[in-house]
């Protein structure tokens, strides 16, 4: 096979680039190892930022989003028994957020790109192999497909495979600077079908750990608790698991958190993680396969898309222009973004969270920074201003 285009993995992001690069007039091939039916279930991140709302529906992929997606104005931070809101339109010049699943997001793609008329090929089942010659002027990806091993020769490679993928792993180690932060706690996840108990996601901050609220849809809550990172979601009762929440919800008033039948559970574990360089030669890597944050800030899918947004742009600059200036400055540009996302993340996950070893200073310190928050329209729009995204560069 032959294309201009070699896209390695079919989520969010390589389905994304495979749609910009179509509209663009530039040839693509997306592989992904799994089914359709996995790819379509995928359980991952939720909030999008006003910039990931809007690429999708400029490109074709907005219909359903805007029909059952969930917009938000704003978040609620609750510590010390109170409740303070940060309202993201006055703070922003009117962005706000749209609650909106990702596995969605992955389906509305996966059918764009399958039923239109000259759409890109979408191959299922393709575990790639191995990407050859990445630093020469015609790479080569290896995938097995259908039981036999092929080649899809190309002018370039994306590798949007996520952390474990074959991309990540083919730049040259001596090439490659690894930064990695692991956090002392883990999420415990729960699904639930009730509606929510809150109209936007609350965060709250209590002596016993940290909790979010957030949602699915207006049936279905999706709720966390930090727990230890040994913890075994199955030693969690369902009853337990809502007594905690209430406790850590509580405040001094009147608010109760809706129970209902608990789904799902998982337990996620918290880690930063960038990779540096984001190219190498004609391999580009984007979203999970150059860098992770944990999910407090809601970083993880926007930054795959601002990723995908800024090498689409470069290869279209590239085919309308034969310049490579923005190709080149490709992992720079994505780098300066990568890395402020994950400096707000490692802030709304330190500031939220308890850690296990915390002395009272830390702690005071901790609640300090949302008194900050709570009492400055500066601090609260510095906030804002991060959650809904930072300016594409």
């Amino acid at each position: 096979m032959r294309t201009t285009v070699g896209i390695i993995g079919g989520g969010p992001a390589g389905l994304l680039l495979a749609r910009l690069l179509h509209r663009a007039g530039i040839d693509c091939v997306v592989l992904e190892s799994r089914d359709r039916a996995y790819a379509e279930r995928r359980q991952r991140a939720g909030i999008l930022e006003q910039g990931t709302v809007d690429v999708l529906r400029e490109c074709g992929a907005g219909g359903r989003l805007d029909r059952e997606g969930l917009p938000h104005q704003g978040i609620e931070l609750r510590f010390e028994g109170r409740g303070h809101r940060v309202d993201f339109p006055s703070a922003t010049g009117g962005k706000s957020v749209m609650v909106y699943a990702q596995t969605e997001i992955v389906k509305d793609l996966i059918a764009l790109q399958l039923e239109e008329p000259g759409g890109p090929p979408l191959l299922f089942e393709a575990e790639a192999l191995a990407i050859e010659k990445p630093d020469s002027a015609a790479p080569v990806i290896r995938f097995r497909h259908q039981g036999r091993e092929q080649t899809l020769s190309c002018d370039y490679v994306a590798g949007c495979d996520g952390f474990h993928g074959i991309a990540r792993r083919a730049l040259p180690a001596d090439r490659v600077r690894a930064f990695e932060h692991t956090y002392p706690y883990s999420w415990l996840g729960v699904l639930a079908d009730v509606a929510p108990s809150c109209e936007e996601l609350i965060y709250a901050r209590h002596q016993r750990g940290f909790a979010l609220h957030s949602m699915r849809s207006p049936q279905v809550s999706r709720l966390y608790l930090q727990v230890p990172n040994d913890t075994d979601p199955g030693d969690w009762s369902h009853e337990r698991i809502w007594d905690e929440l209430s406790a850590r919800f509580a405040l001094d008033g009147d608010w109760t958190l809706e129970r209902g039948p608990i789904t799902a559970t998982s337990l996620t574990p918290m880690r930063s993680f960038v990779q540096e360089p984001m190219r190498h030669g004609r391999l580009f890597l984007a979203g999970d396969a150059a860098h992770i944050v944990p999910p407090t800030g809601a970083k993880g899918l926007n930054l795959a898309v601002t990723d995908v947004i800024t090498l689409a742009r470069a290869l279209t600059h590239h085919q309308e222009t034969g310049s490579a200036e923005l190709l080149d400055g490709y992992s720079q540009t994505c780098l300066r973004r990568v890395w402020q996302a994950e400096r707000f993340s490692y802030f709304m996950t330190d500031t939220l969270h308890r850690r296990p070893d915390e002395s009272p200073f830390e702690d005071r310190v901790r609640l300090a920074r949302l008194e900050r928050i709570a009492s400055s329209p500066t601090a609260s729009a510095e906030l804002a201003e991060n959650y809904v995204g930072l300016p594409l560069s």
